[in-house]
């Protein structure tokens, strides 16, 4: 059966499971305004200091499920209603403090922050502004630094805390891997919401004859849902009401074939090509090197590439992406890609879903699922691009030099472009994974355990194909525009 792994993640289920209901029921207009007492009936609180707190964070939340706030195009948003919770002083002086004569602290502080009490160092939080010089200079230690967790988290620095000691997300610098959300002890920072667009739409397809709802699954979903067979869980999402389920993996496959070629083609004149399938690692990228922004593969991702594979098929193709990814929310609506996918859900948001249609996953037949091959399924995993086209080069006898490097979370991706920046790497390819782990820590999946990778690698193992270009060799890709527009 489910697990949750924590509180936090249960609440922000609860709230997706009780919009869909009211969504699938035609009911949200008139009833949304009850989600709260019902995810918090009181009269005492679960988590909070009041019943009448837990109920104002709730309807944040709600709001969040209903799409956030549209002036805003991020897709990661604070609940400042959540975010009060965390330590308000980053830096403390503790008992360790011996009064020295030194007074390095006091030296190096830019702000005059630090003054001394009988003998003892004290810091002055309306003076700090949280540099930690004080803590580097202090010979014992006795400078504590409690991180806020979403802070700690967000390695693209695209997180402060302001005078109200709130959460405040730089949306120039986000990169929407989703760490801070994850990370997030109180549920304080979420994503935005397409559930309840996509249950619209699925009910809209119930009576046009002219819409196909396609649901498209990452192959992370692997190592989700591992209490039933994975086709039963395909069988749940077709209940749900999609009209068929594709495996991304298979785009996974195509993309592969096409950064193969395209690797061939451009690295005797750039040296170094990157990956280009996460989107955080390309945002990454483009926010903070943008000098080898013409490194990055031109070749778009998995997701986009099965997205447009189905549309070249079905002209009736709507498709709804499903996976672990916050970030992918972000790149449907990227301009060099835009209307290829049309929403994205997440694990956690299709969990709601199954469980708001009454779709128990134990009761569901086996269904059929085969569209990809091992390597594709492997995508799913930090090293599975760079595996792929390692073993298209060898089944093609290709004469090229392939020295890559898999990055395993933004800090590795970070190093790596910063020796690709001053031209010190003898890596010819960087494949670049903004969670750690791969696609399978994303930030929206339902379990981040060690046992993730074997799921994967067990899953891609079951797969009738062991060669990409036997996955393939029935679609006319030549007709797919399997390239981003790259400024």
């Amino acid at each position: 059966m489910r697990k949750f792994e924590n509180y936090v993640q249960e609440i922000k289920y609860e709230v997706l499971r009780e919009v869909s209901k009211l969504t699938l029921s035609g009911e949200l207009n008139d009833k949304i305004n009850g989600i709260p007492n019902v995810i918090d009936p009181g009269p005492e609180p679960r988590t909070r200091c009041c019943i009448h707190k837990e109920r104002a964070i709730t309807v944040e939340r709600v709001k969040l499920a209903l799409g956030g706030n549209k002036e805003n195009d991020n897709i990661i948003e604070v609940l400042d209603e959540a975010c009060d919770e965390c330590p308000i002083d980053r830096f403390v002086v503790t008992e360790a403090c011996r009064g020295c004569l030194a007074h390095r602290c006091t030296g190096v502080c830019p702000k005059g922050a630090i003054h001394f009490i009988n003998h003892r160092a004290y810091i002055d939080q309306n003076k700090c502004i949280e540099c930690g010089k004080c803590k580097s200079a202090c010979p014992y230690n006795a400078i504590s630094d409690v991180m806020r967790p979403c802070r700690r988290a967000c390695n693209a620095n695209a997180l402060s805390i302001n005078s109200n000691k709130k959460a405040v997300i730089d949306n120039e610098k986000c990169i929407q891997c989703g760490a801070c959300v994850y990370q997030c002890p109180f549920g304080a920072i979420m994503d935005k919401s397409y559930i309840v667009e996509t249950l619209e739409l699925l009910k809209q397809s119930r009576t046009d004859e002219n819409l196909h709802v396609y649901a498209i699954i990452a192959p992370a979903i692997s190592s989700q849902f591992t209490y039933v067979d994975i086709s039963q869980v395909i069988t749940g999402i077709k209940k749900i009401g999609f009209h068929d389920v594709v495996e991304v993996a298979l785009g996974a496959d195509i993309v592969s074939l096409h950064e193969t070629d395209e690797y061939l083609k451009t690295i005797d004149n750039n040296g170094v090509m990157t990956s280009s399938c996460c989107p955080a690692f390309v945002s990454y990228i483009d926010i903070n090197y943008p000098e080898l922004k013409d490194k990055v593969s031109s070749t778009v991702s998995p997701m986009i590439a099965v997205s447009r594979l189905i549309k070249k098929i079905d002209d009736k193709a709507k498709i709804v992406f499903i996976g672990p990814c916050t970030a992918k929310k972000m790149e449907m609506k990227r301009a060099d890609v835009v209307g290829s996918t049309d929403y994205v859900i997440t694990f956690e948001e299709l969990t709601a879903m199954l469980d708001a249609a009454n779709i128990k996953l134990e009761e569901c037949e086996k269904g059929l699922l085969n569209n990809a091959s091992f390597y594709g399924r492997i995508f799913a995993r930090t090293g599975g691009l760079a595996e792929s086209i390692e073993h298209i080069i060898e089944e093609e006898n290709l004469e090229v030099r392939f020295n890559p490097i898999s990055c395993d979370g933004i800090e590795e991706c970070d190093k790596a472009l910063k020796l690709a920046k001053f031209k010190k790497t003898d890596k010819t390819f960087i494949e670049g994974m903004a969670c750690k782990g791969g696609c399978i820590g994303g930030a929206a999946s339902i379990t981040h355990g060690p046992k993730d990778r074997r799921e994967v690698d067990n899953y891609a193992k079951l797969a009738l194909e062991t060669k990409v270009k036997d996955s393939v060799r029935i679609f006319n890709k030549e007709n797919i525009d399997l390239h981003r527009k790259t400024t």
